[in-house]
């Protein structure tokens, strides 16, 4: 007897918050659930592929996801219709794959849709033009999902045997720590070079309006950065400058065009949340995504804000072009373009996603959703609406006045300005353009020179990566995929290869051996192009051009292989362990240096009947002998025991003597010098944050509030006696920006 017919379609998602959104687009008859993420998963204990069978997946039911998964099994059963309306993705598509297979339903009764924005339009449209499951696609996510399992499941354990237990190694994410590492080790190579400059202020006689300029050529030939290259050459310079006699010799005035950067992608929108809101990138990641599935405003109930986040298109749909375009029309007439303007993708491997991120109404500003959302989900909606409606707009108009000043010698200076002449897209987003206007210049104008002044500088080196910039380089590279590219930042940081320094991504000494061993060792799995190569290949696996199985098989037989050589091969003792000179104190056997999860240090030859130990470097060695001192008399808060040191992946650290009965732990301060400028009590000691970033604060903390980002100096401003604090370029400033002090920091003695 078939099944009475119930009129309900079930329409399945992976969010709560986009299922709440959507079910407001609906009428009656439709019921709107979520999975809440992956409802099938690879086991955590065991490796879970069936090798010898074409590497078989054998998925399991994750425990948090059993009752999720009865729920919807009994509304898949009273439902005449099932819709898949998971995210557009690879893993999208794979969620509503492990769906149908778990629901166990006739294929004839589900359906698949997508959207690229949650609106009334776009879900009306989607329920419209459904469509098969992409098994292609399936299979991409499938072989992605399957490689890194054999990488992490067979390398990892391969480096608990030789290194240390708990590290972890991944297809991705071991390129990303070579990256860094190689990055370090050009700045630890650096060899700073001593160059100087000279710098004039002039004014017209008669005027007071000062503008400066800059020593430019000699004889009208551009002088080189590294040109004068002592203090020396630059007294000569200003010795032959003595009786100079300076006036305007040329007046040059050009116009040139800005254009809008295109709509943000997943990557340039990573980038920018950590250049211009000091967002990492999975912070970025998941505010878009509830700026994706659905804010509440009021009233109008939960809104979807933004299109899908995880893209690598710069295309916008023609619809919403209009809808800017009559926008910027009414708001900003002047910035009208003459036509629409159309971005095409340059980024290697661009795929899967068919519009850039972009707010849903152009009409929806930033400032009417400001009272729903919180303040970083404001900044990230303005930063991607002023993004996308710039996109639109026409070009910026820059006026470039440069002025040549001749000094009757050999000598040239040269003055520039740039103004904006018509602001075009700059009118709502901003760029890194400064405006420097010089005062109405004429050739023959005669000059004084208010000073004229040699200025010491020292090259730098190559920065060290900001989650920004190692984004950049991962998507230049073709590394990865940009939706990877958070969790893989935050996996290097959490596993203790990568800590952060001053928003920078500075590689720990474990990420160092780790990478050198593997480098060496294990060539393909860190090689730029393999990786790459790879990303294409799983690219061709979602076009149909290429068959998962053969994919896994051509890279899984020579890298077992080749481990199973290197177990053989290698032994703990070379890889973590250096003699040295040293003898122990104890029993006078020779000091080895060792290799532990958290670093090197000295330990006894000796051991396990001799167990001492002692850290590896001075920094090391003094924060032991202040834990040891802080440590005398401690008693745990907790129990009453005596504290003892410990180390720990930070460092040493306070820890209870009765662990693991009491778990109670203390920080040893850190020390910077400064006295707190609140209290005037406590001293300002470094901190470390709950997103692992160091900030400075009083060390009668909660007693007293004080707390700042920028590391004190240990002195005090001359100027308004505030803090003085390390500030960029090799800069020193005044902690009060009002104050406005800043000098040259020493440079470091060779």
């Amino acid at each position: 007897m078939p099944k009475k017919s119930t009129g309900l379609k079930l329409i399945i998602v992976e969010s709560p918050t986009k299922a709440k959104t959507i079910t407001k687009f609906l009428g009656k008859g439709y019921k709107v659930l979520s999975s809440f993420g992956h409802v099938r998963d690879l086991p955590t204990s065991t490796m879970g592929i069936d090798i010898e069978h074409d590497f078989s997946p054998k998925y399991v039911i994750p425990k948090k996801a059993t009752k999720v998964v009865a729920e919807l099994r009994a509304a898949a059963k009273a439902a005449d219709e099932i819709y898949f309306a998971t995210d557009e993705d690879r893993e999208g598509e794979a969620i509503s794959w492990h769906l149908r297979e778990l629901l166990k339903v006739k294929p004839e009764k589900t359906k698949r849709i997508t959207f690229h924005e949650i609106t009334k339009e776009a879900i009306e449209h989607a329920l419209k033009a459904p469509r098969d499951l992409d098994m292609r696609m399936v299979d991409a996510q499938q072989a992605r999902r399957v490689l890194d399992r054999l990488v992490g499941y067979e390398l990892s354990p391969f480096l608990w045997r030789k290194v240390a237990r708990g590290l972890s190694a991944g297809r991705v994410q071991s390129v990303v720590v070579r990256l860094i590492v190689e990055r370090e080790r050009e700045v630890q190579a650096f060899k700073a070079e001593e160059y100087w400059s000279i710098e004039a202020a002039f004014n017209k006689k008669g005027d007071g309006k000062a503008f400066d300029a800059k020593l430019h050529s000699k004889d009208g030939e551009t002088i080189d950065k590294m040109a004068i290259g002592s203090e020396k050459d630059a007294k000569t310079i200003l010795k032959a400058l003595e009786k100079a006699d300076y006036a305007v010799e040329t007046v040059d005035k050009k116009k040139t065009k800005r254009s809008p950067a295109a709509p943000f992608t997943t990557s340039t929108l990573q980038q920018d949340g950590n250049n211009k809101l000091g967002f990492s990138a999975k912070q970025t990641m998941m505010l878009a995504q509830q700026l994706y599935e659905g804010v509440e405003l009021g009233e109008e109930g939960s809104v979807g804000l933004i299109t899908y986040m995880r893209t690598d298109s710069v295309n916008l749909a023609e619809k919403f072009r209009e809808e800017a375009a009559a926008y910027i029309k009414e708001k900003h007439p002047d910035a009208a373009p003459a036509e629409a303007r159309v971005y095409k993708t340059k980024s290697k491997g661009a795929q899967e996603a068919h519009e850039a991120i972009r707010p849903t109404s152009a009409w929806r500003t930033p400032e009417s959703v400001a009272p729903y959302l919180d303040d970083r989900q404001n900044k990230l909606y303005e930063l991607i609406w002023r993004r996308a409606m710039a996109s639109q707009m026409a070009d910026a108009e820059i006026e470039t006045t440069s002025a040549t000043i001749s000094t009757g010698t050999p000598y040239r200076f040269r003055a520039t300005g740039s103004i904006v002449a018509a602001p075009g897209f700059m009118s709502v987003y901003q760029t890194d353009m400064k405006e420097n206007l010089l005062p109405p210049l004429a050739e023959g104008d005669a000059l004084e020179a208010k000073t004229v002044e040699p200025k010491q500088h020292f090259t730098e080196p190559p920065p060290r990566y900001s989650e920004a910039a190692l984004v950049k380089a991962l998507e230049e590279r073709g590394i990865g995929r940009p939706s990877t590219y958070a969790p893989t930042i935050s996996t290097v940081i959490d596993r203790g290869y990568v800590e952060k320094d001053e928003r920078r991504l500075k590689p720990t000494e474990l990420a160092f051996l780790v990478n050198d061993l593997l480098t060496e060792h294990f060539a393909s799995i860190v090689d730029y192009d393999f990786t790459a190569n790879m990303e294409n290949t799983l690219d061709a696996v979602a076009e149909g051009e290429e068959k998962w199985v053969p994919v896994i098989k051509a890279f899984y037989g020579p890298f077992h292989e080749n481990l199973g050589v290197k177990e053989k091969e290698l032994s703990k003792k070379e890889i973590t362990e250096t003699a040295t000179d040293e003898k122990c104190e104890k029993c006078g056997k020779p000091m080895i240096i060792k290799f532990g999860r958290f670093g090197k240090f000295y330990a006894c030859s000796g051991y396990p009947e001799c167990k001492t130990t002692r850290p590896y470097d001075e920094k090391d060695k003094a924060a032991q002998e202040a834990a040891q001192e802080q440590a005398v008399g401690e008693v745990c808060e907790t129990c009453g025991a005596p504290m003892m040191v410990k180390r720990g992946r930070f460092g040493a650290f306070l820890s209870c003597s009765k662990y693991p009965e009491c778990k109670f732990t203390k920080q040893i301060k850190k020390l910077t010098g400064a006295k707190c400028p609140k209290c005037k009590e406590g001293d300002v000691i470094e901190k470390r944050s709950r997103k692992g970033r160091n900030f400075y604060a009083c060390s009668r903390y909660p007693a007293c509030d004080f707390a700042m980002w920028s590391k004190p100096t240990g002195e005090n401003c001359p100027t308004c006696g505030n803090l003085l604090v390390f500030a960029k370029d090799h800069k020193i400033a005044c902690s009060d920006k009002e104050c406005g002090f800043i000098k040259e920091a020493p440079q470091k003695e060779e």
